[in-house]
């Protein structure tokens, strides 16, 4: 799986929210990093195909994405919403199902395989205890790993995330980077916005956005890159190693 993107630029009411950006995204854990306003959500919208283009092209796998029809996109290509859905009269087990509806269709019966890829993601996400309960019943942190279980089902090769620790308890939180490495080392390609930069610089690669631009993008090791990013922050942060992981905390100095 790979995913590039040449010459991005995107209008949003007529105001520039993403200036000539190339992307070149590599098999692993990418987490797009910034502040607020900074373009990251558009950014991912327009590499899912959900978001009007001004200028360039998102390639995946050497072929336009445009290409590509609907279903093997959605075959290929799992999204999860900043803002998803908070009602419905859905158990957790039919929301989760709805995963498969890509590779299903609208009208084929799911059988053992589809159901194991359910349980599976279920399982991933911690919430296969309680699949029989209704989706407006659940807490924001509930309904979050339901929602992600749902973009696990489908099996994609690549998985596309805003934000996907939102509402989510710090042992959870935990939960999901481990999740998220291990899907990396499983070949899955996985790009995530995520506001908490703690756990992005737990990814292999960071991209660090500015006003609509790559300011840089590289390993999470990388001194330029936690320059970069110490940058579009206004030196409100530092980066610090903590034995064999870095952090940020706030730069509290004069």
């Amino acid at each position: 799986m790979s995913l590039r993107a040449d010459g991005l630029s995107v209008l949003l009411g007529g105001v520039p929210v993403l200036h000539d950006v190339a992307l070149d995204l590599r098999p692993g854990w990418t987490a797009i990093v910034g502040p607020n306003g900074a373009g990251k959500s558009t950014l991912l919208r327009a590499l899912a195909g959900l978001q009007p283009l001004l200028t360039g092209t998102v390639w995946l796998d050497d072929r336009p994405l445009a290409q590509w029809s609907p279903r093997e996109r959605a075959c290929r290509v799992a999204w999860l919403a900043q803002q998803g859905e908070t009602g419905g009269e859905l158990t957790v087990h039919e929301v989760v199902h709805l995963g498969r509806l890509p590779h299903l269709g609208l009208f084929a019966e799911p059988g053992a395989q589809d159901e194991a890829q359910v349980q599976q993601a279920m399982a991933d996400t911690e919430c296969a205890a309680w699949q029989q309960r209704r989706l407006h019943e659940l807490s924001g942190g509930e309904r979050q790993r339901v929602l992600l279980a749902r973009a696990l089902a489908v099996n994609a090769p690549l998985l596309l995330l805003d934000e996907p620790a939102t509402h989510l308890d710090p042992p959870h939180q935990v939960a999901l980077v481990r999740l998220l490495q291990r899907r990396a080392r499983s070949g899955t390609a996985v790009v995530s916005v995520l506001h908490d930069l703690p756990l992005a610089l737990q990814a292999d690669r960071l991209v660090v956005m500015g006003a609509g631009r790559v300011r840089a993008q590289g390993a999470r090791d990388d001194p330029a890159l936690h320059a970069a990013l110490i940058a579009v922050f206004g030196d409100a942060i530092r980066v610090e190693r903590m034995g064999t992981r870095w952090i940020t905390v706030p730069n509290l100095d004069d």
